[in-house]
């Protein structure tokens, strides 16, 4: 099962948010959405045993999670209503899959991902190491890979909460991430609606020469977690890219939404 939360926004206009493989929706896309919300509705979604979606034992691949999404979003699309879609990393590869088949979505944008990401042995591993030691294990490894150099001093705070979602990320439902991560490979697929390729500069898990050939538009100064580590760079990158409509709201009255799950989940 996986859960989307709505963070605020209304209007014709829908964007659909996905996370990074370890963090909650909340906690990488928070500040983001809430700029973000200024101009479309925006809602995200957590990969199983992550945020607010239930734990699971039942294996997955990302044709799954995006055939989930697309399921949702051709409800939310009645009436002609415009969907766009944004996600990191595995959240991604999601996009990569949308991106490649017929969606509901007028857009896509793949930040800090690729349409293949490490090696399938990597990710086996990796899967091997949190079933015998849990998420734990993979906190000093992430605060390495995911921040760009200086960033867990600037803004500590952020830095923690990050790194504390993966701690609170159910070890059999990552480990399923990883292996539907190592079967995952989109190499030479030919998008079929406006896809956006944004990866961070520093980004040391999908550096820019990885995805060279796919006219990227690079994210200056961020590493694996733009969206958290820039909020307003990421979105003004996500708006230019793929011209997403704006409208003048003041922020201020965005800053004290929450997010609240909706009552839309969808089993894989």
């Amino acid at each position: 099962m996986i859960t989307m939360t709505r963070f605020g926004g209304s209007g014709e206009d829908l964007l659909v948010l996905g996370p990074s493989l370890g963090t909650s929706v909340e906690t990488l896309w928070g500040r983001a959405a809430a700029l973000l919300a200024a101009d479309v509705e925006v809602i995200g979604w957590d990969l199983p045993g992550h945020g607010r979606s239930p734990a699971t034992g039942t294996p997955f691949t990302i044709a799954d999670l995006a055939k989930a999404i697309t399921g949702l979003a051709r409800g939310w699309a009645s009436g002609g209503r415009r969907i766009w879609y944004a996600g990191v990393s595995l959240g991604g590869a999601v996009g990569f899959q949308l991106a490649t088949s017929v969606t509901p979505f007028a857009g896509v944008a793949a930040i800090a991902s690729a349409p293949r990401i490490g090696t399938s042995d990597a990710w086996h591993e990796r899967a091997a190491l949190v079933r015998r030691a849990g998420t734990a294990a993979l906190v000093a490894g992430a605060a390495e890979r995911w921040f760009a150099p200086g960033f867990t001093g600037r803004e500590p705070g952020t830095a923690a909460a990050l790194l504390r979602a993966l701690t609170d990320t159910d070890p059999e439902s990552y480990a399923l991430a990883c292996e539907a991560l190592a079967a995952f490979d989109l190499r030479g697929s030919e998008p079929v609606v406006p896809l956006a390729v944004l990866p961070g500069e520093l980004d040391v898990v999908v550096p820019p020469s990885a995805v060279a050939d796919l006219h990227p538009a690079v994210l200056a100064g961020c590493g694996h977690l733009p969206p958290a580590e820039q909020p307003a760079a990421t979105t003004d990158a996500l708006r230019h890219a793929m011209h997403l409509p704006r409208r003048s709201r003041p922020f201020e009255a965005l800053q004290q939404r929450v997010p609240v799950p909706l009552d839309d989940r969808t089993a894989l």
